[in-house]
């Protein structure tokens, strides 16, 4: 395995790590390790690109596991942040349907005659990125929050639930456009 798959298998298996952190209120600062740990998982979602490109080390095992790590760790977030009242079910479920959906095109492509591997696309990877964006800020206000840094009066809600929308709304565009881009491999006339 290569070093651009090693780091994205950590990020998979920084996710149990994340939730733990998240959920469990008698670890000191919880919150505060969470945060340290989805952004070290995210940060390495822009090094295995990178060093996959530059060392030619893009495999078809990347091109499947990148875009799946990425949805692991976000879907345990987006649940979490649910769970803890930090966002609303609906927005996670429309970024859930989406990512079911692209999955399953992938899984068709790939079992296809043509054997496809789909790779994400640039705006998937925007929206992947904006939504992680999303999720420190999101906690970042209830940390800074938890520390009496900012009033009760600060708008963590509004801010967090513009930040939610928008990569909710940014999800079901990019859900949108890769159905379209690949809807050779649903065509329910093949």
């Amino acid at each position: 395995m290569n070093l651009a798959n090693k780091l994205t298998l950590m990020r998979v298996l920084l996710v149990p790590l994340f939730v733990v952190f998240m959920m469990v209120d008698a670890i000191p600062m919880n919150y505060l390790w969470a945060l340290v740990v989805f952004a070290v998982a995210s940060i390495t979602d822009l090094f295995d690109g990178k060093i996959a490109r530059k060392y030619n080390m893009i495999t078809d095992f990347g091109k499947f596991l990148d875009p799946l790590a990425d949805k692991i760790l976000v879907t345990a977030a987006l649940v979490c942040m649910v769970e803890l009242k930090m966002t609303y079910a609906w927005i996670v479920v429309i970024i859930l349907v989406r990512e079911f959906a692209v999955s399953g095109v992938r899984l068709i492509a790939a079992g296809s005659e043509k054997k496809v591997v789909i790779a994400a696309g640039w705006l998937g990877k925007v929206k992947t990125a904006i939504t992680m964006v999303a999720i420190v800020v999101v906690l970042l206000m209830h940390i800074i929050l938890g520390f009496g840094w900012i009033g009760e009066s600060f708008p963590v809600q509004l801010i967090s639930d513009i930040l939610m929308i928008a990569s909710a709304v940014l999800t079901l565009w990019s859900g949108v456009q890769y159905l379209w881009d690949y809807r050779e491999f649903i065509d329910p006339t093949k």
